[in-house]
């Protein structure tokens, strides 16, 4: 059987028996398909340790990120952990290592910098009610961006709660703050189409069907830059950022963050724990034996 065969088993696999995501179907394939085109892979039998090697050696020299990298290196484990479950011979998948990605970075924006880049839609119009809307929705809820673009139009905003539907189709609840509350309620009072989306795509004033990803995060950016908000790169997840952030500055515990945000793990959440734990630093050094400071002066 073709090494192309066999990757078709596999990600019929990843989506029938992992429940994998069809987006992270086409992700693997991606990753897998470009390995075999770079190293000429025609047969299980070619894939070794060297091809492997080369073929990481070249995705290094494109200087491509480490985190991007890494996830070509992960589909490739993951393909051959498949491979030794079926039966094949083929290269051990822990004989590939796992590249040290740094760890990732939180940017956040202050309150009042998140305040203006809220308040910078002009909502006179159904475009700025829909971007007041998202951004309200996006800091209120710790949505991702694809779950956001995937809403549909039927919600009940007085129940002050949402149902999700993530990533690996894991389903979660979520809540809405009064603010998204209203900032939806006046956006769909606008709304005079029977288009089942959420959020729409508005050309010249009229509906062009479901928002796009790339389309909100062009729209997050122009804000950012309406506000003020001059130095940092703003995107969808710079809100989910502050979400989570501002759940555990306030004091809500890890697990229930962890779990409003639909990670898998604890230790993910726990990168925003290094932000948090800073913002302390930062009162304590302000505020800590201030009047003491002060008698020795």
């Amino acid at each position: 059987m073709s090494a192309q065969a066999i990757l078709k088993e596999y990600l019929d696999y990843l989506e029938v028996e992992r429940g994998r995501a069809v987006a992270t179907r086409h992700v693997y394939a991606h990753y897998i398909e470009r390995f075999f085109k770079a190293e000429k892979i025609q047969s299980i039998a070619d894939i070794t340790e060297g091809r492997i090697r080369d073929f990481r050696l070249g995705l290094a020299r494109e200087n491509l990120k480490k985190a991007t990298q890494s996830q070509y290196v992960i589909a490739l484990r993951s393909f051959l952990k498949y491979l030794v479950k079926r039966g094949y011979e083929t290269v051990p998948p822990e004989r590939v290592e796992l590249l040290k990605v740094p760890a990732r970075q939180v940017e956040i924006i202050s309150h009042n910098e998140l305040e203006r880049l809220l308040d910078a839609p002009q909502t006179n119009t159904l475009l700025g009610l829909r971007d007041k809307a998202m951004l309200e929705l996006f800091f209120s809820t710790g949505l991702r961006l694809s779950e956001l673009c995937a809403l549909d139009r039927f919600i009940d905003v007085k129940k002050g709660e949402l149902t999700v539907r993530g990533k690996g189709d894991k389903v979660r609840l979520v809540f809405l703050s009064p603010a998204a509350c209203t900032a939806i309620s006046c956006y769909m009072d606008k709304r005079t189409d029977a288009e089942t989306p959420l959020f729409v795509s508005i050309l010249k004033g009229k509906i062009i069907g479901r928002i796009t990803p790339r389309a909100v995060e062009r729209m997050i950016a122009r804000y950012g830059v309406r506000a003020g908000i001059v130095g940092k790169k703003l995107s969808p997840h710079t809100l989910r950022h502050c979400f989570a952030t501002d759940l555990l500055g306030n004091g809500a515990d890890i697990r229930s963050v962890q779990e409003m945000l639909g990670h898998a793990s604890v230790a993910t959440t726990q990168i925003y724990t290094h932000v948090t734990n800073k913002h302390l630093r930062e009162v304590y050094k302000a505020f800590h034996g201030k009047r003491r400071n002060e008698d020795v002066q």
